[in-house]
């Protein structure tokens, strides 16, 4: 079968709201097949910089391939956005102008049935986005305890069934290991009451999102990533992340409000030692989303949400 063309979630939008005009320096963080990167290269011109990160050696060959008219004003690198600074250092790249993050999954990822990312493509279940990594979740899956697995499926998928779930993969994998995405997909569904399985949605749907998180610390590098993102950026540079869940937008949303209180001190603290001066001014205070046009030509852009900040002048 052949794969979908990836198309970038909110390209315009991104766009706009990074403010890519000529001679300006911006990072991807998320660069995958390069869409968004093409665009931001396109508008940059004839003198603007992109350093490209992602840690999918698959996607970082695609972006090489599709972005090779751009080399001379790019530099990809194969790493995690949770990284950046290290990236930037090594490139001897003090601050930028703008940052870019996309969480989610490229069209390409998706199809690629032996990733094991998708619960409709029949393939190993491995979901790992950097292939050097050692924990697949066919690991995770056929060794956690019930008790552990129904944890993971409701910290990182917000399944209402994860304790039939967790019970169901642990007594099929009693008689064989669950290895396989179809197999697994159908130890889910079968977890689920027939009458309460959603008609819209598979019912794998939010065990699987649980285990591509968990397999690759989603969250913990998002976190890892806002605690350093800020001090990268030039003075008036904007930070744009697209999330495509809620636990994603939960934590942007939650750094965002906490960069733009006039005072960030623990509540405890008796006198202000902040400054009482945000660190950013809050671009859009409700999230961006595709318009309906955009939508119906790439469904898979239903659930983005796209928020920005702009760092503050002296912070």
């Amino acid at each position: 079968m052949q794969q979908q063309e990836h198309r970038p979630v909110l390209l315009d939008e991104v766009i706009e709201h990074l403010r890519c005009t000529a001679g300006k320096c911006f990072v991807d963080g998320t660069v995958g097949g390069g869409g968004h990167a093409r665009a931001i290269l396109e508008k940059t011109a004839p003198d603007g910089r992109l350093i490209g990160i992602d840690w999918d050696a698959d996607a970082l060959a695609k972006a090489q391939s599709n972005l090779q008219p751009y080399e001379e004003r790019l530099v990809l690198v194969r790493e995690n956005f949770a990284r950046i600074g290290p990236v930037l250092a090594r490139l001897h790249v003090q601050a930028v102008d703008g940052i870019l993050l996309d969480l989610g999954l490229s069209s390409f990822q998706v199809d690629a049935a032996e990733r094991g990312f998708s619960f409709s493509k029949p393939g190993p279940l491995d979901m790992r986005m950097d292939t050097r990594a050692e924990t697949t979740a066919a690991q995770l899956v056929n060794t956690l305890s019930e008790q552990e697995l129904a944890d993971l499926i409701w910290s990182f998928g917000e399944e209402r069934w994860r304790r039939r779930i967790a019970r169901n993969i642990v007594r099929v994998r009693a008689k064989a290991p669950i290895e396989t995405t179809e197999r697994l997909a159908e130890v889910v569904r079968r977890a689920i009451p027939a009458g309460k399985r959603s008609r819209k949605r598979h019912p794998a749907t939010r065990t699987f999102q649980a285990l591509r998180m968990a397999v690759n610390r989603e969250l913990d590098n998002l976190r890892i990533f806002l605690q350093g993102a800020l001090d990268l950026l030039r003075p008036r540079g904007r930070l744009a992340i697209i999330s495509f869940h809620s636990l994603e937008d939960r934590v942007t949303k939650q750094a965002f409000s906490h960069w733009a209180r006039s005072c960030r001190c623990p509540a405890q603290s008796p006198l202000c030692q902040c400054e009482g001066k945000p660190l950013v001014l809050r671009v859009n205070k409700k999230p961006v989303v595709p318009g309906a046009e955009e939508i119906k030509a790439n469904p898979r852009a239903r659930s983005g949400r796209l928020r920005v900040v702009e760092k503050a002048e002296a912070a």
